[in-house]
């Protein structure tokens, strides 16, 4: 039970420090939209998503006009479209990118993700025509997000897959290049994917998940931030409280919206994923909580240990809150959509190699950095071998959403707009990693995966 001054406490955050719902998701299940025709198959995912999101839009701002909570986004996750799609005579899957498309649209969510294939051990035919797909379908539609599973702690990492995703980000980010490589920030690249992630571009619908379930996601860097300002000068202990109490209050409200959400929709409350998610505004930055502990910028040396502390303490603070977390849960550092990144980027003090050492302690991965539109393919594989190898090894989620922004070099910005923010093309290591990426084949899962 929440007392008055933690709802007027709440009413502050929501008001000045930029706290909401990032994301209200519905994943559905299309493994009954499996047909030998195309046309059949895609005509049957589209009445499926219409059908089972067609209130999800107006219940979110129904809630959002009731509690005064805003929610950022609403958006579907599907069933990895390879396996619903292999039954099919299609050759090319971007038919079924197209009408998850106009579904998304008819529903009025902004994205729909689960154009995806797991492949960490190995391609199906249908995983195989869905990632050749990939670049046309993410060119060739607005709102439709992609993923692909390379490797887990359990299968290793496969190789091949990862040659060919990084052949996928150069295709998708050509296709684009008018809109410098936009397609590439709707494409993620996992290791240890999750299946009930409602955040994208990653977002699909696991097989292990119910017919249909609403998943939320919260948010909250401002208000942590502020938070800590209480903490100045006294010792990590005390950081540490003061963000498990807030990431506490954060997610109690990501709790009641999704139990709100679910019982007005009559589908099934599945987890509330705590990730602390910035945004381009002022204020709402990751980067500036872990300035706030005492660093001159992100990027420093110590902001590993101090992005470790704040994911353990977001994590503490946020599972008591909630009947059910889930998701990646933890603290992200998207570059372009971080105020404090894209400073810190620019600035040349965080680099691609410092942002791979954080992520060895935070949620996902390498996320929203661009690079030189001239990087090769295999430079590209070796950056998602090498994310992959630490989420392998770790036994935790890493990805990859890398954009080689087409004519832009180092020190360019590319601009996408809205939540996706700007990217300062940054720079990568001169050595080839070719002959490397050509040896393909699986590598094998390390030895502590041996559990039973």
């Amino acid at each position: 039970m929440l007392n008055i001054n933690e709802i007027l406490e709440t009413n502050e955050m929501i008001d000045r420090q930029h706290l909401d719902i990032r994301t209200v998701t519905m994943g559905v299940s299309l493994r009954d939209c499996a047909a030998d025709s195309a046309d059949v198959a895609a005509r049957k995912i589209y009445d499926k998503v219409t059908r089972s999101a067609a209130r999800l839009v107006r219940v979110c701002e129904e809630i959002e006009r009731e509690f005064g909570i805003p929610i950022v986004n609403k958006r579907v996750s599907v069933t990895p479209i390879a396996a619903v799609a292999e039954s099919s005579d299609a050759e090319d899957y971007t038919v079924f990118a197209q009408a998850l498309d106009r579904a998304a649209k008819n529903v009025g969510v902004n994205f729909i993700g689960g154009f995806s294939a797991l492949v960490h051990k190995g391609f199906t035919k249908g995983d195989a025509r869905l990632i050749a797909s990939i670049p046309r379908a993410l060119a060739e539609t607005e709102r439709v997000c992609a993923s692909v599973n390379v490797a887990t702690t359990r299968a290793g990492i496969n190789m091949d897959a990862v040659r060919r995703m990084g052949e996928t980000v150069k295709s998708a980010a050509e296709l684009t290049a008018d809109s410098g490589g936009f397609a590439c920030a709707k494409l993620v690249v996992f290791a240890n994917a999750v299946e009930d992630n409602p955040f994208m571009a990653g977002a699909f619908h696991g097989s292990g998940e119910p017919e249909c379930v609403i998943n939320v996601g919260v948010s909250g860097p401002g208000a942590v931030k502020n938070a800590l300002l209480s903490a100045r000068g006294q010792p990590f202990d005390a950081v540490a409280e003061t963000i498990k109490r807030t990431a506490f209050r954060v997610t109690r409200m990501g709790q009641l919206v999704a139990r709100e959400a679910s019982s007005r929709l009559g589908v099934p409350f599945g987890i509330v994923d705590l990730s602390l998610a910035p945004t381009p505004a002022a204020g709402d930055s990751v980067a500036e909580i872990l300035e706030e502990m005492g660093l001159s910028s992100v990027g420093a040396h110590g902001t590993t240990a101090a992005l470790a502390l704040l994911n353990d303490a977001v994590k503490k603070g946020g599972v008591m809150a909630s009947s059910h977390v889930g998701g990646l849960s933890g603290a992200f550092i998207p570059v372009s959509e971080d105020a404090g990144m894209i400073k810190a980027a620019q600035s040349g003090v965080l680099t691609i190699e410092k942002l791979e050492a954080m992520t060895c302690v935070c949620s996902v991965g390498l996320d929203m950095i661009a690079v030189p539109g001239d990087t090769p393919a295999e430079t590209i594989a070796a950056i998602i071998a090498d994310e992959a190898a630490i989420g392998v090894v770790n036994n935790k989620t890493t990805a990859v959403r890398i954009i080689p922004a087409p004519g832009k070099n180092v020190g360019d910005v590319v601009d996408f707009g809205g939540l996706l923010g700007t990217a300062p093309v940054m720079p990568v290591s001169g050595g080839s990693a070719a002959d490397f990426i050509a040896r393909g084949g699986r590598m094998p899962a390390p030895l502590h995966s041996l559990r039973n």
